[in-house]
């Protein structure tokens, strides 16, 4: 079975042919000429419109471009939202670090006060002690004094603790005494009487000093000992006051240093905010400017499938009417229109039919002809060579464009008189065959040895049964018992 590859873009040469062609040909009747422009230009944009709109709609570039802006909008709107939630998020810390800060800034006043309230504290309790001693100096001093003035007193002192001593293992008679003994003993009263007074109250004196001295001593150590326990004290508060101040201070620092660097986010995400905001509504205009254009574009599309299908139908109307021109640069009639009409490209008996084995175990996507040696094949209608040249064992081969994407395949011939970009019309000489099969001939196992031409239709790149297209003489033919 033969299979070809159809390029429709050979009929773009074939219309650059064409028109090589046509310089050489005489002119045309005027009315012919111009229904041969018209038909010609139809051709070439029935030949380039889409066959179906929803691909046109599919491939087309502005529906692509807006489907990739609205795609990308979609992105930012999602990046914008991703950016906003980053920006309330970095707006509570950093309400979270003011407020920290300023808690901190309090405790820091507080401390403060507390540190300036230890030291007062501490002047009024170096004022106490300095009057302490300075109380305990002059206590000193006067001690001193009385300890001195004893001192100084100390004969008469004698003087008198002996005569008491002495009353006191003699003491005196009481009246049988003799006038001497009377009269000393009433010296001594005298003496006695003058000195033990006084003495009497310096004791008294001298004792309650010492008496109030040794309260004031213990009262001053009491006093001295507390003092000191305070000053530790005060000396440890103001440590610990020292210390928390330090970690506060170093907190506060690292507060601030994560509220800069939280400001510095919060304003990169307001610039991105910014910037995403501005894309977004540039994203919007250009799909807006897109969807315009692309809506203008379809509009236009769509008025000139109009007007080329009322140009196709008044080309068709006038060529069902008019009578083919032997120079026409483009089929006479739309192919598709053509079933029952067409004559076979060679005379010849059909030895295989469309859908029969071929012998091989294979479908036959066409039909064999058995012909004459050196019978001549033309063209079974009208259309442009999109291939003309050998191909593999089948030996020479014509692919003709009938147009509609359908297009006739030819195969098995010897000598071709045709080149591909040509224009032929039915009935024009295409080839002639040879003296015997060729190879590729030989797998339909036919019995005869007489040259044979493998006949193929295709639409839209798909065989179809030839049968339809031919007249009915010769489709009513069987095939021949080749056994």
């Amino acid at each position: 079975m033969l299979s070809f590859r159809i390029v429709h873009s050979g009929s773009r040469a074939a219309m650059a042919a064409a028109g090589r062609r046509m310089r050489l040909i005489r002119p045309l009747p005027g009315a012919l000429l111009v229904l041969a422009l018209t038909a010609v230009t139809v051709l070439m944009l029935w030949s380039t419109t889409p066959s179906n709109a929803t691909d046109a709609d599919a491939t087309d570039p502005d529906s692509v471009g807006t489907i990739e802006l609205e795609q990308e909008q979609e992105a930012s709107r999602l990046e914008l939202q991703s950016v906003a939630n980053e920006a309330a998020l970095a707006a509570k810390a950093l309400e979270a670090l003011q407020s920290d800060i300023a808690a901190l800034r309090a405790d820091q006043q507080d401390l403060d006060q507390k540190i300036a309230e230890t030291a007062s504290r501490r002047a009024e309790l170096d004022q106490q002690i300095k009057a302490g001693e300075q109380t305990m100096t002059g206590l000193s001093e006067r001690q001193e004094a009385v300890r001195l003035s004893l001192i100084s007193r100390r004969s008469v002192l004698a003087e008198v603790l002996a005569a008491l001593q002495r009353l006191g293992r003699d003491p005196p008679p009481a009246l049988l005494v003799s006038p001497e003994d009377a009269l000393s003993s009433v010296r001594s009263a005298i003496m006695l009487g003058a000195v033990v007074p006084e003495i009497r109250a310096e004791t008294q004196a001298l004792a309650d000093d010492l008496k109030e001295l040794a309260a004031l001593r213990q009262a001053i150590a009491v006093e001295r000992v507390a003092l000191a326990k305070a000053l530790e004290e005060n000396a440890e508060e103001e440590q610990r006051l020292a210390n928390l101040a330090s970690e506060k201070a170093a907190l506060q620092e690292q507060s601030s240093r994560r509220l800069e660097r939280e400001r510095e986010r919060a304003e990169a995400l307001s610039v991105r905010s910014t910037e995403l905001e501005s894309v977004i509504a540039r994203l919007a205009d250009e799909i807006v400017s897109l969807r315009q254009a692309a809506e203008a574009a379809r509009k236009a599309e769509e008025e000139r499938q109009r007007q080329l299908a009322e140009q196709l139908e008044r080309a068709r109307a006038f060529a069902a009417v008019a009578v083919p021109d032997k120079n026409r640069i483009m089929p006479a009639y739309a192919f598709s229109r053509l079933t029952g009409t067409l004559s076979l490209p060679v005379q010849g008996e059909t030895v295989r039919y469309f859908g029969a084995d071929d012998g091989t175990g294979h479908t036959l996507a066409g039909e064999v002809l058995a012909t004459e040696k050196g019978a001549t094949v033309v063209a079974p209608a009208d259309g442009w060579i999109a291939y003309a040249g050998p191909f593999r064992s089948y030996g020479q081969v014509v692919i003709i464009d009938t147009g509609e994407n359908h297009h006739v395949v030819l195969a098995g011939m010897e000598k071709i008189k045709v080149s591909a970009g040509r224009f032929v019309v039915a009935g024009e000489p295409l080839a002639t065959m040879g003296q015997t099969r060729f190879a590729g001939s030989a797998a339909l196992s036919l019995a005869s040895e007489r040259p044979t031409l493998y006949i193929e239709i295709r639409k839209d790149g798909q065989p179809v049964d030839p049968r339809s297209w031919w007249k009915d003489d010769m489709s009513s033919r069987k095939a021949s018992n080749d056994t």
